[in-house]
């Protein structure tokens, strides 16, 4: 023992000796770890040596298991990549019946079986959830620049057959049979001028119930028979052959502020919609087509208004 351990003050107020530290008057007590803490402690060590001996553990310790693998794999060899795996592997099985029931099957025979129409809705929320959420919202419920998936507004059509090929090719992506169109960029490539462009929002925003100029919709309507007739008609009720969107039903991709609607004419926006043929099965796409079209906005295959 030091001559320092010896001699080690115990401080008077709490009875705990000091380790001999001092800083301007203040002493370090040296007081002890609370007993439920080190037994803490000490189960924590025991439990690491057992989860070391028996789980993957150690990392970047090529072959030490004699099975190429960079980490141990522990007595139980468990690997969870593999769990997840096998249960997908599952899953994929317990829902095989289902997907076959689906595959060729008319989105009236669907409506017509309980049993399929709940698996449809339970599939194609899941693959909803996975793949078109990040976009169209949780809810489908879309945002600025993401349609809505809930409504009776259409782009490219609302049929359950219409919905499967948008969803198989997807929107100006770099599938050979995607739906492509693209609206001119107004502003930014200088085809009109931005006075034009004021008076053209003005004029649209006016077949929609809002209240604009007279003089500045008489000049817009002039620019718009000239320069937008040919894709969104001459009553504005759009063009669905072409994505061209209806513009007299109040609902905007984009926004229909008067300074979003010049912002669109301006930039001519250009979204994308991926292809998911090759990225997704056939089945999957069908139950994702069914599960937008039951969502409340769905069309029967022979309606053909034209929309946004």
């Amino acid at each position: 023992m030091s001559d320092h351990e010896e001699n080690r003050e115990t401080d008077a107020h709490s009875g705990t000796e000091t380790t001999g530290h001092e800083w301007d008057g203040i002493k370090e007590l040296d007081t002890p770890l609370p007993r439920w803490w080190l037994y803490t402690f000490y189960a924590c060590v025991v439990i690491g040596v057992v989860y070391m001996v028996f789980l993957p553990a150690i990392p970047a310790l090529p072959g030490l298991s004699g099975s190429g693998s960079d980490h141990t794999r522990g007595l139980s060899n468990n690997s969870e990549r593999a769990n997840v795996a096998a249960a997908m592997l599952d899953l994929e099985a317990s829902r095989a019946e289902g997907f076959e029931r689906l595959r060729g099957t008319s989105i009236d025979a669907i409506e017509d079986d309980p049993d399929l129409l709940g698996f449809v809705r339970a599939a194609g929320d899941a693959a909803f959830g996975n793949y078109c959420s990040t976009c169209h919202g949780s809810g489908a419920q879309g945002f600025v620049g993401y349609p809505n998936l809930n409504d009776d507004v259409w782009l490219w059509g609302g049929s359950y057959d219409e919905i499967r090929n948008t969803i198989r090719y997807g929107v100006r992506s770099e599938h050979l049979d995607t739906h492509f169109s693209q609206m001119p960029a107004y502003g930014r490539d200088g085809l009109l001028t931005r006075s034009e462009i004021g008076d053209v929002a003005d004029y649209v925003l006016s077949l929609s119930g809002q209240d604009r100029p007279a003089d500045a919709i008489a000049r817009g309507g002039a620019t718009y028979a000239s320069q937008c007739v040919s894709c969104h008609m001459a009553d504005a009720t759009g063009d669905r052959s072409q994505g061209a969107p209806n513009l007299i039903d109040q609902d905007w991709l984009y926004g229909g502020t008067r300074e979003q609607v010049i912002a669109t004419i301006y930039r001519g926006p250009y979204g994308v919609m991926p292809a998911w043929e090759g990225r997704l099965n056939d089945t999957t796409i069908d139950a994702l087509a069914a599960y937008v079209y039951l969502l409340g906005g769905g069309e029967a295959a022979a309606s053909s208004p034209t929309g946004q």
